[in-house]
This record gives structure tokens, C-alpha cells and sequence, in this order.
């Protein structure tokens, strides 16, 4: 019976109770895939809580001077660090680049600066400038002793920066630093950084440039600059990104009971800070512009100067006068298509005010030979030496070649007469005698070369008999003509 007293007691919803906005679900699903992703992202790149900020300052701290054990290692360092250098050996440099202590002063400069540590930032300093000193002088040392003078491709290769060395000291910088803050430093990766930054070869090579400038070289000096500007570069960079990580791990600053002296530290801590971000900031433009400008001048010079029957020998940029050198050898190139290309060369991105000068054998045979550098000479007559070295040794190869197969056919060529004569009176009932080259193979992929003898006895000859003069014929042969393998064929009709 129906229970009429429970009617009603659940009324049907409403119908606006039933409606569901479809948009606000999408929503809230989208905003929790996003904090999902936010999660991932702060797991795999949050570095604060395995940061150990007072672990870190010490190691810093103990790093910065330069004195005892630490001196000589730097010495002995620098010294393998130039024989690399002097006979263009990586791995040498790389060695030395493993076992010196170059970094220490630098990162303290950076972290002093970041904490307003003034005994810190005065140690790294003066351990800075002893560190300098002492790699230059070592390096000034060995370059004068040593009797190899050639600058060689490793120590051109520091005599001046380029925007990879400004990215290469930033991302090594930010490296090293990171390595050191986490809670048990991450050696390989501080080796590594070692390795990137490449603070010692710039150091050498400037004892390069200026045990030159003894000598008399005038480019001696100017290559000690440039490669003095490259270590300052490096070192720059270095600490600016321990600055920046240091504040953004947010290491705590060295409290002063002195408020004017805490004051005044702090001033002298951005002062320095910002007379190093605002030449950083300077170079890293120019550098940039630079590595710009020859990206495009290279781009251009081999996508455009084409002409049948002519080649380009030469190429040389400018950055800093914005001009690029194309020296031409062959078939001259009409003016017009000249002035063609650097109307075009004006008219590319970045390279509006740059100039393009194409020299050939238009500007007659001795200016242009004046023009021409001596690598230019030398790397033409370098090509040529190689090239001919690289035909005599084709050459040199086929005639080898021939030369073996000459000797296999006079091993396999046979004097057929003596032969003849020979077995016609050593063995009795010989009535045909012929010889012939056979090549077999088994099928496996091995080819062989047989001496085959055919042979033909008298019918009043017995098969036993036949037998052993075959057999003493296959070995009189073999070792008559010295012939690794014989084989005596009876009864066989020889065609003639």
C-alpha cells in the first residue's frame, strides 16, 4: 500500500539544480593540470633547499689564497699549461686546466661583493692580483727559455674574445657556483667548468705576447692585450654569475656592530658591482655586434661572390672598422658585378655602414701580391704541396700495385722449354707434357692460384708406376720453381 504520509518529503530538484556549466569545469581541470606542472618544474629546478649557504661560504673562503701548496701547484700548472700552448696540444692544456686553482679568488670576489664582506672581497683581490702576477711571470719564463718561438694555433686561438668566450665564461660561471652551493660539491662538474672557462691559457699566452715583445716582435704586446682582455672577460663573467646566484639563493649578509662601517661596506660592495656589470654589459654588446657582423659578412661572401672562373684565396674581417677583404685569383670579375655585390652587401641587415673591398689581378700583379698577407702565400702554397703530396701518393700506390701483380705473373709464368726438357729425360714414357695457371675457389670467398701439370704416360706403363712418377714429378716441380702448390694431372690428352 503506498506510504501517501512520505509524499512530497523529497521534492524533485529544480531545473536550474540540474544545469552544469561545462566552461568552469574546463577551468578547474586546466588549473590543476597547471599547478601540476608548476610542481614538476619547481621539483626538478628548486636548488634553494639543497642549498647549503654556510658550507659554501667557508669552502669559498678557504679557496681564495694563494700561498704554500697552492703557489707551487699554480706554477706547475702554468708551466704544462704552456708547453700545451707551445706545441698546440689540447689535451695538454686540458690537463693543466684539471690541476690549477685559478678559480678560488675569483668566486670570492663575486660572493664578497653579494654578502657585503669586506675582509673577503679585500683577500680575493689582493689573492687576484698575486695569482695574475705569478701565472704571467711563470708563463714570461718558460716562452723566453724555450726554443720554440712559433705562435701556434692554440695560442692565437687566446689572443683575443669573442662572444662564445663571453657565453662560455657566463654559463661556466653559473655552473661552478651552482656546483658549489649544493650540499656536497659536485667535483666533476667544478673540473668541467675548469675545463670551459679556460682561465690559465689567456694567462699563458699573454707570457707569450710579452716574452715576444722582448724579443722585439712588435705584435708581441699587442697579443699579451688581447689575451689579457680575454682572462678578464672569463673572470668578469665568473663572479657576476656567483653575484647573481649568491643574492638569488639569497645568502645571508655579514652583519656589522658598526652601522656607519656596515654603511659604507654596503656602498663599496655596489660600487664595485656596478663598475663591473656596466663594462660587462658594454662588452657583451660589442662582442655580440661583432660576432654579428662577421656571422653575416661570412654568410654573405659565400652565398654571393661567385664568378665562373674565378676563386676566392682569401677572406679577412674587420669588425671593428665594419669591412671585409675578398682577394680574388683567376678569371677578373667585370666592375660592375663588383660594384653589384657591395651594393647588395650594403643593402643586408646590420651591415649598412660596412664597406666590401674585392681585390684581383686587376690591381696589378705587385700590389696585389703586397696585399696579399704571407698566410695568404703560404696557405696557397700549402694546398698545392698537399694536393701534389696527395696525387704522389695515388701514384706511388698504383705503381705498388703493379708492381705486385708484375710479380705474381712472373711467379706464375714458367719456363716451359727447360721444363719440357727436363721431364722429357728424367722420366720414361712421357709422351705429352703441358702446364697451365688455374684459379679455384671454394666458395667460401677465398680464391686460390694452382699450377696445374697435365701429363700423358705410354699405355705400357702401369698405373702404379705412373702413380709414383706423378708424385715425384708434382714435388720435383714444386721445389724446382719454388710453387706452394702442384698438381700433376696423368693420362690427360694435351691439345695443342
Amino acid at each position: 500500500m503506498e506510504n501517501k504520509d512520505n509524499i512530497g518529503a523529497n521534492p524533485d530538484p529544480k531545473p536550474s539544480e540540474l544545469d552544469i556549466n561545462p566552461k568552469e569545469d574546463m577551468r578547474d581541470e586546466a588549473q590543476s593540470v597547471w599547478k601540476s606542472i608548476k610542481q614538476f618544474l619547481n621539483d626538478l629546478l628548486d636548488i634553494r633547499e639543497d642549498t647549503d649557504r654556510s658550507t659554501t661560504v667557508e669552502a669559498i673562503r678557504k679557496d681564495i689564497p694563494f700561498k704554500g701548496h697552492n703557489a707551487w701547484i699554480l706554477i706547475f700548472s702554468i708551466f704544462v699549461a704552456s708547453i700545451g700552448l707551445n706545441v698546440s696540444s689540447t689535451a695538454v692544456v686540458i690537463g693543466a686546466m684539471l690541476i690549477s686553482p685559478l678559480m678560488g679568488p675569483i668566486v670570492g670576489v663575486g660572493l664578497s661583493i653579494a654578502i657585503n664582506d669586506a675582509l673577503m672581497m679585500k683577500r680575493s683581490f689582493v689573492n687576484l692580483a698575486v695569482m695574475i702576477v705569478l701565472s704571467v711571470l711563470t708563463a714570461t719564463l718558460y716562452f723566453s727559455l724555450s726554443p720554440v718561438k712559433e705562435e701556434t694555433p692554440e695560442l692565437m686561438a687566446r689572443t683575443w674574445p669573442t662572444i662564445l668566450d663571453v657565453f662560455i665564461a657566463i654559463f661556466g660561471g653559473l655552473a661552478l657556483i651552482v656546483a658549489k652551493t649544493k650540499s656536497g660539491t659536485i667535483a666533476s662538474v667544478i673540473f668541467g667548468v675548469a675545463i670551459a672557462t679556460a682561465l690559465m691559457p689567456p694567462l699563458c699566452t699573454v707570457g707569450y705576447g710579452l716574452s715576444q715583445s722582448i724579443i722585439g716582435n712588435s705584435e708581441g704586446l699587442y697579443w699579451a692585450l688581447g689575451a689579457m682582455y680575454l682572462f678578464s672577460i672569463n673572470a668578469v663573467f665568473i663572479a657576476l654569475a656567483t653575484f647573481t646566484v649568491s643574492k638569488l639563493l639569497k645568502f645571508p649578509l655579514v652583519k656589522y656592530a658598526n652601522q656607519k662601517r656596515r654603511k659604507r661596506t654596503t656602498r663599496m660592495a655596489t660600487l664595485i658591482a656596478v663598475l663591473v656589470l656596466v663594462p660587462s654589459v658594454w662588452t657583451f654588446l660589442r662582442l655580440l655586434n661583432q660576432q654579428i657582423f662577421i656571422t653575416k659578412a661570412k654568410a654573405f661572401v659565400t652565398n654571393t661572390i661567385k664568378y665562373e672562373g674565378a676563386e676566392i684565396v682569401k677572406e679577412t674581417d674587420d669588425a671593428e672598422k665594419k669591412r671585409i677583404d675578398v682577394y680574388l685569383i683567376g678569371s677578373l670579375v667585370p666592375q660592375n658585378i663588383i660594384d653589384r655585390w657591395e651594393d647588395e652587401f650594403k643593402k643586408t641587415e646590420d651591415c649598412e655602414n660596412c664597406t666590401l673591398v674585392v681585390h684581383q689581378g686587376a690591381d696589378q700583379s705587385g700590389e696585389l701580391a703586397a696585399r696579399l698577407s704571407t698566410e695568404v702565400r703560404s696557405g696557397i702554397l700549402e694546398d698545392l704541396y698537399v694536393k701534389n703530396q696527395e696525387a704522389m701518393s695515388s701514384k706511388d700506390e698504383q705503381i705498388r700495385l703493379l708492381e705486385n701483380e708484375v710479380t705474381q705473373l712472373r711467379s706464375t709464368t714458367l719456363p716451359f722449354a727447360s721444363m719440357r726438357n727436363e721431364a722429357k729425360i728424367n722420366y720414361d714414357g712421357l709422351k705429352r707434357f703441358g702446364y697451365a695457371t688455374e684459379i679455384t675457389t671454394d666458395f667460401s670467398g677465398a680464391i686460390d692460384t694452382l699450377t696445374v701439370v697435365r701429363v700423358m704416360w705410354a699405355d705400357s706403363l702401369s698405373q702404379e708406376v705412373r702413380s709414383r712418377q706423378e708424385q715425384k714429378m708434382g714435388l720435383w716441380i714444386k721445389e724446382r720453381f719454388t710453387l706452394d702448390t702442384v698438381v700433376v694431372s696423368g693420362n690427360v690428352e694435351v691439345r695443342k
